[in-house]
């Protein structure tokens, strides 16, 4: 009996892994966080499954229900939105269930802020504008930020920003990046990424605050230069004189073939 940690991807039903699906419909139990994960997902459950919506209840009462399919023999697939490396709450469960001696696997998922991008077919990462990616969040009342954490630190990187549930704190995020990235930088919302009814809100990070103060759950802030996708130079990887191992270039290759 094993419990199978599933990231469920950003809310498109088909945004999934196989192994995802294919692990839920081995599964004769099926835990899901019912407030991110679509309900199309229980599609994949086997006939008869014991699908329990995890939302309402309590780490200690999630926990028995793993060891009561445990006891059984049953294996569980145990779904959390988006991927499973960041945010999710598996950590906590992993070190419960090890404890009890329950076997567990984890298969990743796509993640929401590779669902924003896609949807404002962007790319995080463009030559001499950025070339990092942060994911980050503002403080909440289920996990504060450790002193080191804070906007101003990543800003003064220059990276492409990935702010997870902050879009409650939209006037204090905008104002925290103002002196780094300045009012005309790019900055976008994007609200329940690859759902039907997905939004992408564009505006210069200084307009974002009242383009957007109508959304208030379900969103993702993406700042930085990087999001213009102007002014950029192209890649070396693709340039003609770029000496690579498939593609052997001028007298003296660094990979002959």
């Amino acid at each position: 009996m094993t419990v199978h940690f599933i990231g469920a991807g950003p809310g498109a039903a088909d945004l999934i892994t196989l192994r995802g699906r294919d692990l839920i419909a081995a599964c004769p139990v099926c835990l899901y966080a019912g407030s991110l994960v679509p309900d199309a997902l229980l599609g994949h459950c086997p006939p008869g499954a014991r699908i329990v919506n995890t939302a309402p209840l309590s780490l200690d009462a999630i926990i028995a229900e793993m060891a009561q399919a445990h006891a059984a023999g049953q294996d569980v697939a145990r779904l959390h939105s988006g991927d499973l490396s960041i945010w999710s709450a598996m950590g906590e469960q992993l070190r419960r269930l090890r404890g009890l001696g329950i076997p567990v696997s984890v298969t990743p998922g796509v993640p929401s802020f590779a669902a924003a991008a896609a949807a404002m077919q962007a790319e995080l990462t463009l030559p001499g504008l950025a070339q990092s990616v942060v994911l980050t969040r503002s403080g909440g009342r289920a996990s504060a930020m450790p002193p080191g954490e804070t906007l101003a630190n990543f800003a003064a990187t220059g990276a492409t920003l990935a702010i997870h549930l902050s879009i409650h704190a939209l006037d204090r995020v905008v104002a925290d990046l103002l002196p780094f990235y300045g009012p005309d930088c790019p900055a976008a919302v994007v609200w329940r990424a690859s759902w039907p009814d997905q939004r992408v809100i564009r505006a210069p990070l200084a307009e974002m605050a009242a383009r957007a103060q109508y959304i208030d759950r379900t969103a993702l802030i993406l700042v930085g230069p990087a999001l213009a996708a102007e002014g950029f130079e192209d890649s070396r990887l693709y340039a003609q004189d770029y000496d690579r191992r498939y593609r052997p270039t001028g007298p003296r290759p660094r990979f002959p073939e």
